[in-house]
């Protein structure tokens, strides 16, 4: 379960919850009902400080609730499809089918939920006073809420992702120079030096003896450095499927054949066992040098075995038209988004000159992509991939390329 249990729709927004929800809401209940303890003026029942506590624990989320709906409600003003939002160890976050198409239009749904945040600080820590002389229960749990929704609001501020306010560095830095790719790795760069001084700051507090404080920092900042190694790791793949073209990663995984020979050259050359690729995936076929179709392995099942003689592969051959190809000129993102589209889980690669001289297929592309890094793999799993038409490694390009529609890097095609 990814993305947790789902308890509701807000305005159509489904509402999830991960597992490790409930560990933090047990911890902001414990440390919540401490609190009740020591500020009640009277003896309480167990089950009273524990209810507080936990009333206490579920208007903090509701908080962090209100933060994401701040931020969603906004991207859906500026025309973003909000899929989900979940509550997890860390906090909410909320997932949007694809970032906005302008700077402003992505500082003004960064900085929602800040705003959201501040908003209900002030409203809950301006009665704290006065409430706090008619009940001091109540006063302090609006006051440990608005102080939570005030260091919310701030902690989000900070200028590195993937908080809020990296989101809004990533916005201005976009705006300043033409570049949404400076502004992520801006933001990037500045999200990772706020994890590395969290978690050294959480070391020194753990050391101190205030342990909790210390590995909440060490936590907080070991999810933000890992959001910042994925992010930037994400942005050097990027950049490698732009740079590289379907020749710097196509195969040659056909065969071809005359057309005039009998059909029985098919499943003499399936059965061969001193061929190269016992198992080839397309049969090309040609007359006197030119290309006129493809065959595929079906015929020799809808013909008997004692006919294979009479007929030829030309008789039973289709154009090669309907093959998926790709020219071999193209971008290695637009091949992935060509190849996820296919039926077949490869395609038939032409040259300039349009002819066929190649095949691409998931194992091509990632293969490709692990050399620009400088990663061999080894034979077998290159060869374990294949067999199951898998990007080697679980690298998964089609969803790099779909986060590059969604930051609006490249143009989805129609």
């Amino acid at each position: 379960m990814k993305e947790g249990w789902e308890l509701m729709r807000l305005k159509g927004i489904p509402l999830r919850v991960h597992p490790s929800w409930f560990v933090i809401l047990f911890l902001f209940t414990w440390t919540s009902q401490g609190q009740v303890v020591r500020v009640s003026q009277t003896q309480l029942a167990p089950w009273t400080s524990w209810g507080l506590g936990l009333i206490t624990a579920l208007l903090l989320f509701l908080s962090v609730l209100l933060h994401e709906l701040g931020h969603s409600f906004v991207a859906i003003n500026e025309g973003i499809k909000v899929k989900s939002i979940t509550l997890f160890l860390l906090g909410g976050v909320a997932r949007v089918e694809k970032e906005c198409a302008t700077p402003m239009a992505a500082l003004r749904v960064a900085a929602a939920g800040p705003i959201v945040s501040f908003l209900l600080a002030i409203a809950l820590l301006t009665p704290v006073s006065s409430v706090s002389n008619w009940s001091p229960l109540f006063g302090n749990l609006l006051g440990q809420i608005g102080s939570l929704n005030l260091v919310l609001g701030l902690f989000n501020l900070l200028p590195g992702l993937p908080l809020d306010g990296g989101l809004i560095l990533k916005a201005l830095v976009w705006k300043w120079t033409g570049s949404q790719r400076k502004g992520i790795q801006v933001a990037t760069n500045t999200g990772r030096f706020l994890a590395i001084f969290a978690i050294v700051l959480g070391l020194w507090v753990s050391l101190q003896g205030r342990g909790i404080g210390g590995l909440w920092l060490i936590m907080l900042g070991w999810f933000g450095l890992s959001a910042s190694r994925s992010q930037s790791q994400m942005l050097v793949l990027q950049e490698i499927l732009c740079e590289l073209t379907v020749s710097d990663a196509r195969s040659r995984r056909f065969r071809v054949l005359e057309e005039d020979q009998p059909l029985r050259r098919l499943s003499e050359l399936r059965l061969s066992k001193n061929s190269e690729d016992s198992s080839p995936e397309w049969i090309l076929l040609c007359r006197s040098g030119r290309w006129v179709g493809y065959l595929t392995d079906n015929v020799l099942k809808d013909i008997p075995v004692q006919n294979w003689d009479k007929y030829t592969l030309g008789d039973h051959q289709s154009p090669l038209t309907d093959l998926p190809s790709v020219g071999e000129k193209i971008p290695l993102w637009q091949a992935v988004n060509y190849l996820e589209k296919s039926d077949e889980g490869r395609l038939l690669v032409f040259s300039s000159a349009g002819l066929p001289c190649g095949t691409l297929d998931r194992v091509d592309l990632g293969q490709a992509v692990l050399k620009k890094l400088g990663i061999d793999l080894p034979g077998k799993l290159l060869s374990a991939a294949r067999a199951h038409n898998t990007y080697p490694l679980g690298m998964s390009l089609n969803k790099i390329v779909e986060a590059m529609f969604s930051s609006g890097s490249i143009e989805k095609p129609d």
